[in-house]
This record gives structure tokens, C-alpha cells and sequence, in this order.
């Protein structure tokens, strides 16, 4: 019903409903509402204004406290040539206000799971709902829902299993395959129907091939047993001939012998 009615209006209204329960203090028309507000603020009534709008927030996020109603009241503030800056609204005035609301009994201390804070009584909800019909909000029936019944359970009798000793269970349990033999057994079978569908000819070939391997394994296998016979080693002499390399030299008269006869064109030069 609430939110059928301009939401400023409420506010108004319930202000002057709260006027009839609660006390301006005497500071109020010379502070600020926060650090990030430059002027206090004009309307005389503020005090009263403000506390019909902590009111509404309560029972739209009840249960709640001090420190978020000072983040829903805070804003920016103008700090010149420095960029805006958020900071929150005055704690003093909204710890003043819950108490005075506490006092006339519009709302309640309360813990809800996890939160803990001010929730609103029927009170504060009856102030709430009759301004909202006084402008003209329709009450929208809350729909009525039928708590769930648990289904009955059905009774089951269960039957007692007999105890198996633990000598008797292994003795009936199945014994155990190994995987490896059948995997082995599946392959042979495989084989045999590879032949089987090669035909005679090809099988005719696997055996003389077989047979010729087993040959020469046997083979193999009598002269691995045989003794070995020594082996003759052939002796071969290598004989070295030795020669003496005699350096010739020549005579020393068979060198002055040896001279060359100067030619007429060679004397006539030295001349």
C-alpha cells in the first residue's frame, strides 16, 4: 500500500503525524545534516522530515542500525579543483532520532539471523498504513498461504536379515577369473579363424613354414653340443732383407776434372 502513493507525500505527512510524539532538540536549527553539506538546512521542520523518513527506511530494510543510515543520508562533496569525494551523513543525528522513535515505542531493537538492529512495530506500522489511505493508497490483500503439512510417513517393517559369518561367505563367493588367461584365450580363438578362412593353400605355407623354422632350430641346437676341434694355425715366416744404402761420393780429382770450358763469347766479355 505503500508504494501505490507518492512516496514524498508520505513523508510529509507522517512528519506532522511524528510531531505529536517526538521533540525538536534545540541544536537543531544551527548543525549541518553532514561534513559533505555546506549550509544547514533551511526548512524548520527538517527534524521532523527526517525522522518520518528513518521511519519508512526501517520498515522497507529492518533490521538495520546506525552505520548504514549513515551511508543512505551521506553524498558527495564539493572539494574545488580536487575531484568529489563521498562521505557519510551525521551519526549523531540518526542516533538521536532512533532513540526518540525507540522512545515512543514506533520501533524495536531486534535480531533477524545474522543482522541486528531496528525493526518497526505495529505501531509505527499502523502511523505508516493510515497517512498512505489518507492519500488515497489501496490496500492490497496479502495473499494467504496454506502451510505445507508434512506427508505422512509411510510405516515400512523391515525384515530382520539373517547374520552370514564372514567363513561362510567367502566360502560361497565365486572364485575369481584372471582377465589375463581369457584375453589370451580370445586371441587364440581369433587366430584359428584367420586360417580357417585363408584356406588350404596358405595353411599348407604356415606349416612348411613352421617346420622349416623348427629345422633350423634343431640344427642349431646340435652343433651348439658338438665339441669344437681345434684349429690349425698356419705359421708363415716373413723373412727381411736388409740392404745397406752405401753413399757414393765423388773424388776430388774427378771434380776438378770436371769443369766447363768457357765458350770465345765469354772471354771476349770479360775483356
Amino acid at each position: 500500500m505503500l508504494f501505490n502513493v507518492e512516496q514524498n507525500e508520505l513523508i510529509e505527512k507522517t512528519a506532522e503525524e511524528l510531531k505529536k510524539l517526538i521533540d525538536k532538540p534545540s541544536w537543531a536549527s544551527f548543525v549541518k545534516t553532514g561534513v559533505h553539506k555546506q549550509r544547514p538546512p533551511v526548512n524548520d521542520d527538517w527534524w521532523y522530515i527526517r525522522a518520518a523518513s528513518v521511519l519508512r527506511k526501517i520498515y522497507l530494510l529492518g533490521p538495520i542500525g546506525v552505520s548504514k543510515l549513515k551511508a543512505k543520508y551521506g553524498g558527495k562533496k564539493n572539494r574545488g579543483v580536487q575531484p568529489e569525494k563521498f562521505f557519510e551523513g551525521s551519526g549523531s543525528i540518526a542516533r538521536k532520532i532512533l532513540q526518540q522513535l525507540e522512545a515512543a515505542k514506533l520501533i524495536k531493537q531486534d535480531v533477524r539471523g545474522k543482522h541486528k538492529g531496528r525493526v518497526i512495530t505495529p505501531k509505527g506500522k499502523s502511523i505508516l498504513y493510515s497517512v498512505a489511505k489518507s492519500l488515497g493508497g489501496k490496500v492490497t490483500p496479502a495473499k494467504k498461504v496454506a502451510p505445507k503439512q508434512p506427508a505422512p510417513k509411510a510405516e515400512e517393517k523391515k525384515e530382520a536379515t539373517p547374520v552370514i559369518p564372514k567363513e561362510e561367505q567367502l566360502m560361497k563367493a565365486p572364485p575369481a577369473k584372471d582377465k589375463a588367461k581369457e584375453v589370451k584365450v580370445e586371441k587364440v580363438k581369433q587366430k584359428s579363424k584367420d586360417l580357417n578362412s585363408l584356406g588350404a593353400q596358405n595353411s599348407e605355407n604356415f606349416e612348411q613354414s613352421e617346420i622349416s623354422e623348427l629345422g633350423t632350430e634343431e640344427i642349431s641346437k646340435k652343433k651348439e653340443k658338438a665339441p669344437k676341434q681345434p684349429v690349425k694355425e698356419e705359421k708363415t715366416e716373413t723373412k727381411v732383407i736388409e740392404t745397406k744404402v752405401t753413399e757414393v761420393q765423388p773424388d776430388k780429382e774427378q771434380k776438378e776434372e770436371i769443369k766447363v770450358e768457357e765458350t770465345p763469347e765469354k772471354k771476349e766479355d770479360k775483356q
